[in-house]
């Protein structure tokens, strides 16, 4: 299946007493996310799908992507931080793909190192597409 992992849009930085799970897009986050959607929805085989972290960044990353791709966010506490290729397979299983994910660092860099042995560097609202098998 083909995966388009997403790291999520830039953020606000974490006030000190602040829930990191809490974080929201900047505005130029927000504008980022939409960027990135726009790039997945002109693909010649755009996702069908979205699936995102549970953290409120991702889910606002992953928003106008789904909205640009006429689909729903589908929402997996496996891609949370500390997200693995493993848990990446087990958040687009049964899915028909391809499939944008989104997550976060280091976990997206982690997951495109463990399955091609490179690790591309992921900057806030960037994607890699990668084949995932079983």
């Amino acid at each position: 299946m083909r995966v388009h992992l997403c790291r999520h849009a830039e953020a606000v930085a974490a006030e000190p007493g602040e829930a990191d799970e809490r974080r929201e897009l900047t505005g130029a986050g927000r504008y980022g996310a939409k960027l990135l959607g726009e790039r997945l929805a002109s693909l010649d085989e755009p996702p069908r799908s979205v699936v995102t972290s549970p953290l409120t960044r991702a889910v606002q990353t992953a928003e106008p992507v789904a909205e640009l791709l006429g689909c729903e966010v589908l929402i997996r506490d496996e891609l949370a931080p500390g997200a693995t290729a493993d848990s990446l397979r087990t958040a687009v299983e049964g899915l028909e793909g391809p499939v944008a994910a989104v997550c976060h660092q280091p976990d997206c860099s982690g997951i495109v190192l463990a399955l091609t042995g490179h690790d591309p560097g992921f900057q806030v609202g960037d994607s890699f597409a990668l084949e995932l098998g079983s």
